[in-house]
């Protein structure tokens, strides 16, 4: 049996059928999900959906139904993001830079190469900030919904979901530069005081842990890890940084003496930038607090966090047993900013999720300025659709039960048994059964074809993007199909 993905991100999802599961072929109308029947037969009403109802065929083909082949333009352009574009373009312009000062030919960053260095890992910090991230969010929202050409909203959605490439890009730049500085201050060893130079390779080692612990492999795999180095040797290598610049910035080469004078530091560009870096980390962590949660179970698969008030769309909720250790995204459900509650859907996969079942606390720590995922821009758009796989449901079900104009496709494996009578009765209290299809592998005895469903709801729907959270090899093959098909779509981000 092959065993799932184990996967903490509310952008990626693992589906809940772990046994290979022949692929049923759908009906050409199939853009209305099979629960509508089971809910009107519940509700006692003689409801008809507008469109024709998804049905399987289950046939001895079916099974072996070979895999579609996409071309390797498709391949290309699905692997060349714009979060690439991003860490391309910004690693070679700080590539020609830094090796034009290597050759002296260029010599103000020679001079001011603290600078350089801060200034990079300030937009660094910056592109992963919750405050930034809303603001952009907020004003690409309110400026650009609806009447912009599609391509120009399709390019800002693309831009704010793949801000991590400029994160990754300065970083890495960042981290370059800071070599290329030390290298000098070793250069000039006999101008500099050691102290400088101590705090100059102290810094470029936290630097250099604090980024090797982001590594995609290290972060899909290891994510306490990757939590642990990241934060905490990152706010040594903070610290670090602190002391390299007021060192630095103090000592005087010419007549190699401390100056003391404190105006001298506050007028280099470093200082500010040091500055400017402390306080875009703080900021998200004033807002933690530790809040009231109740805790459903509906089943061994999936534990139900409830917390009081209600969120907008498209948001994700960072939790913790502890104010300051490891934090576990999650994709926010909410009936809107009126409700009463939130909710988690935390599939039960690692350690953490684990002890929510085994050991249910009453309080857990969040951050109460939460950091906004793809999905808060559904706002631009004048229809979509919401695909997600299992678990994935958490970060796409507020988008469908506050905007009437998206349309969702769920499949995973006996839904209503496996999530509870919570997340089931959002989904139809708020979602009209004419803008849903629910496919439950378990039922039909296989998974659908998901392409066929999206295409059919695409067309019906009147859609403009396709929102997908995903498993990787889900992702993968919608997002390639959905490329072929000139249906343009927004899939889970694996970065780099």
């Amino acid at each position: 049996m092959p065993q799932p993905e184990f996967i903490d991100d509310p952008e990626k999802a693992v589906l809940d059928t772990l046994t290979p599961l022949p692929v049923l072929p759908v009906s050409s109308k199939a853009v209305i999900q099979d629960a509508a029947v089971g809910l009107a037969a519940q509700s006692g009403k003689d409801e008809r959906p507008e469109f024709a109802l998804a049905k399987a065929k289950k046939d001895a083909a079916a099974s072996n139904k070979p895999r579609r082949r996409v071309s390797g333009w498709v391949r290309f352009s699905l692997w060349f993001t714009t979060y690439r574009k991003f860490f391309i373009f910004v690693v070679t312009l700080n590539g020609v830079g830094l090796f034009l000062a290597a050759l002296n030919i260029w010599t103000y960053p020679r001079r001011y190469t603290g600078a350089f260095v801060l200034g990079n890992l300030l937009f660094a910090i910056l592109m992963r900030n919750e405050l930034f991230g809303r603001l952009s969010y907020l004003f690409v929202n309110k400026a650009f919904a609806k009447w912009t050409p599609l391509w120009w909203r399709l390019g800002c959605t693309s831009v704010l979901q793949h801000l991590g490439g400029i994160h990754s890009g300065c970083a890495s730049s960042g981290f370059a530069w800071l070599i290329f500085r030390v290298t000098l201050i070793f250069i000039d060893h006999k101008d500099n005081h050691d102290a400088v130079l101590i705090m100059g390779v102290i810094t470029n080692l936290a630097v250099s842990i604090s980024i090797l612990s982001a590594f995609p492999w290290v972060r899909n795999t290891h994510h306490n890890v990757f939590e642990r180095h990241h934060r905490f040797i990152g706010w040594l290598g903070l610290l670090s940084t602190w002391v390299f610049v007021v060192l630095g910035d103090s000592y005087d080469l010419d007549t190699h003496s401390w100056n003391p004078d404190g105006v001298r530091v506050i007028r280099q560009q470093d200082f500010w930038y040091a500055f400017g870096m402390t306080v875009f980390i703080l900021i998200p962590w004033f807002t933690v607090r530790e809040v009231k949660v109740d805790i459903e179970v509906p089943s061994p698969k999936v534990a139900i966090l409830r917390f009081e008030r209600g969120m907008q769309q498209g948001l994700i909720s960072r939790v913790s047993r502890s104010s300051v250790m490891e934090y576990h995204a999650f994709g926010i459900i909410s009936e809107g900013t009126h409700a009463k509650y939130h909710y988690l859907i935390c599939g039960v996969q690692g350690d953490f999720t684990r002890s929510l079942v085994n050991d249910p606390p009453t309080h857990l720590w969040t951050r109460q300025l939460k950091f906004a995922g793809v999905s808060h821009t559904s706002t631009l758009y004048k229809r979509g659709i919401r695909v997600c796989t299992g678990t994935g449901l958490g970060a796409a079900l507020s988008t469908c039960l506050q905007n009437p104009d998206w349309y969702l496709i769920w499949i995973g494996s006996d839904q209503e048994k496996t999530f509870g009578p919570t997340i089931s009765g959002l989904i139809h209290k708020h979602i009209e059964p004419e803008r849903m299809c629910l496919w439950d592998s378990r039922a039909r005895g296989g998974r659908p074809d998901v392409m066929q469903l999206i295409k059919d709801a695409y067309k019906s729907w009147g859609a403009e993007v396709v929102f997908i959270t995903s498993n990787w090899q889900g992702n993968k093959e919608i997002m390639e199909g959905c490329k072929a098909a000139g249906i343009p779509a927004m899939g889970t981000l694996w970065d780099f």
